[in-house]
């Protein structure tokens, strides 16, 4: 039997629950990992920001005064 699950909040919850019998042992194999690798397909994709953007990012995301 394969079951599907996810990791949330760092417990492991079946994607469609199963009633699995008591003390039944289970093999877990993690299929991906969110990687830096990733999220670098990402990186410098962004041309339009503006410059301060590190320094101000509350700015521009809260609204909130520039520093």
């Amino acid at each position: 039997m394969v079951l599907d699950a996810t990791v949330i909040n760092g417990h492991i919850v079946l994607n469609q629950p199963q009633p699995l019998p008591e003390g039944a042992r289970v093999k877990i194999e993690v299929l991906s990992e969110p990687t830096l690798a990733f999220l670098l397909k990402y990186a410098g994709k962004a041309n339009d920001l503006p410059a301060d953007l590190a320094e101000n990012h509350d700015h521009y995301l809260h609204g909130r005064p520039k520093q």
